[in-house]
């Protein structure tokens, strides 16, 4: 059947002229549109919303007066950030209630390129759960890091034909944006009419007019109401982040209200498995906005159609003749409870079971990414000029790190020592992907681990081997470790390997289940807390995985020295 004679038949289904499929009985409609819950029947047909009312149909379901939503729309999501592939990831996403995502691939990008992103859109076919995706705008994210590869003009061009894809990724270089550099410019241009991401933590009056003016139309990283506000009153829409580094729902909620809630919208943005397993994915978002005074049909509205005409998805986030049957069946409103959960009118989740299966694809472009010099304990040794240094300072729950400057300890010749009443550890960034033997040193303070050292090659957003610990020894084994298992999360104490979560595709994503992978987490984070004694107020993974990303102020380290985000250069780590 041609497109045209499929348009003929919906009309005639919506009709009443022949039977549909499914009908849904006595259901209570939440109606995003307009902001009221009406009762009546929903018509299904080859995965379309036929109508409202009295239908023939092949199958009834009575839905037995619960409320019927819209199926939930993360508006900002890195895929990585769960550390499985989308098929996994679609297995615990759909029995939250999220059909569909918007992802950035710029973590796979950073490592494999293009490849990685023709990766994702193959392993995101045939799954219950729309992935739609934003080219990356910004591989490598500045010129200060070394990257596994790049995504150029002729990319961005080539990738944008796909149906698939929505538009420009996040824009974090914003110093280039506002300078008018050419090379985003370009980049820009070539999304002009489609949707392009921003990445503006703290811009304000003209720098963010600046940052606006070529047709930036969203930001995800408001972390105050008044940042927020700036956005809103100029036109953008703000994703409410609640990820699992950055959590900014209970501090933006308040600034939402009944005039510019329909600009704002709900996203991960990174979200852990531990978080996914045991939180949930956008339901959480939803879940905290009521419980924080938002009326439950405002919170799905933000949910839903926000980010549906946000990124002009016309037949997904609504509930009405011509969009997908995408659905979710709530027995209780103000908990948000779901009960079942429709993708184009299947029936893929009921009752705490997922009804579908999934297959990973296997591709050799993401695999053995791994790619070092063999590092040595002379290549850890940090030289000071001094015993006052600059020290990156953990905040608990952020992205963002203090600029400390500490006195240290340092031996005869001027090398950092471990101090064991200081709560400093020593990091370090080596680059993976072109065996450059670059090994960045410096100090960071609150991280609090003591007797060993973690790995992983998760560190944003060239994702180099970023490792911490409290002394040479332990760090180095766990070093080898990590290029032993082509990726993945190493602890190490008294050079023994106490965990490990191999990732071998990327260095950044496993094809094991999300919650076989988040039982493993679980045991690695309550040995990092017990064992290690690791900040209880950081996920030490999450945190760490961060640290090395120079465009998140105020202090980073990237595998060529220290850099101070707020200056945009780097600095020497003595004082």
């Amino acid at each position: 059947m041609d497109k045209i004679s499929k348009m003929e038949m919906r009309a005639k289904l919506a009709r009443g002229e022949e039977e549909v499929e499914l009908v849904l009985k006595n259901c209570k409609i939440i109606n995003v549109f307009t902001h009221e819950i009406h009762e009546n029947d929903i018509a299904i047909n080859n995965g379309k919303i036929i109508g409202f009312g009295n239908y023939k149909a092949k199958k009834y379901i009575d839905v037995e007066n619960k409320y019927v939503a819209p199926g939930l729309i993360d508006s900002h999501m890195h895929l990585e950030s769960s550390l499985v592939t989308p098929q996994r990831l679609s297995e615990v996403a759909v029995a939250n209630g999220t059909t569909t995502i918007i992802a950035d691939p710029h973590e796979i990008a950073n490592v494999v390129g293009v490849k990685g992103i023709n990766y994702l859109i193959k392993s995101s076919k045939n799954i219950p759960l729309n992935i739609f995706f934003m080219i990356p705008s910004c591989v490598p994210a500045t010129s200060f890091e070394d990257t596994g590869s790049s995504i150029d003009y002729e990319d961005i061009k080539e990738l944008l034909k796909d149906d698939c894809v929505l538009g420009l990724g996040e824009l974090m270089d914003y110093p280039s944006v506002i300078n008018g550099n050419i090379e985003i410019l370009n980049k820009m241009d070539l999304a002009k009419r489609k949707i392009v991401d921003g990445h503006a933590p703290g811009l304000m009056n003209k720098e963010l007019n600046a940052y606006m003016i070529n047709g930036v139309k969203t930001d995800h990283e408001c972390s105050t109401i008044d940042e927020m506000k700036a956005r809103l009153n100029r036109g953008m829409y703000v994703s409410i982040r609640e990820g699992s580094a950055s959590k900014d729902l209970n501090k933006l909620i308040s600034g939402v209200n009944e005039y510019n809630y329909r600009r704002c919208l709900f996203c991960a943005d990174d979200k852990n498995p531990e978080d996914l397993v045991n939180k949930g994915h956008i339901n959480h978002n939803v879940k905290l906005a009521i419980k924080a005074g938002i009326d439950p049909i405002t919170a799905i509205q933000m949910a839903t159609i926000n980010a549906s005409e946000c990124y002009r998805l016309r037949d997904i986030g609504g509930i009405a003749p011509g969009y997908d049957a995408d659905l979710l069946i709530l027995s209780d409103l103000e908990n948000f409870k779901i009960d079942k959960v429709y993708k184009k009118g299947d029936l893929v989740y009921e009752n705490g079971k997922i009804l579908f299966k999934t297959e990973n694809i296997v591709d050799e472009n993401v695999l053995n990414t791994v790619n070092m010099k063999k590092v040595e304990l002379k290549d850890l040794v940090l030289k000071l000029n001094s015993d006052i240094a600059y020290v990156i300072g953990v905040e608990p729950f952020s992205l963002i790190t203090k600029k400390s400057v500490r006195k240290v300890s340092i031996n005869d010749s001027g090398e950092y020592i471990n101090n064991e009443y200081l709560d400093i550890c020593k990091m370090a960034v080596i680059e993976r992907h072109h065996a450059t033997g670059k090994v960045g040193l410096g100090l960071v303070e609150n991280f609090s681990l003591k007797n060993g050292a973690i790995a992983t090659t998760i560190s944003h957003d060239s994702h180099n081997l970023v490792v911490i610990g409290d002394n040479d020894e332990d760090m180095l084994v766990a070093i080898n470790r990590i290029k032993e298992l082509n990726g993945g999360i190493v602890i190490v104490r008294n050079q023994e390997i106490k965990h490990e979560l191999q990732l071998n595709i990327a260095g950044l994503i496993t094809d094991k289940s999300l919650k076989e992978v988040e039982s493993k987490l679980s045991k690695m984070l309550t040995y990092s807390f017990e064992e290690l004694e690791v900040n209880k107020e950081i996920n030490p993974f999450m945190t760490l995985s961060f640290m090395s990303l120079p465009v998140i102020p105020s202090l980073k380290l990237t595998t060529r020295g220290l850099f101070d985000v707020d200056k945009f250069e780097f600095i020497n780590i003595s004082k």
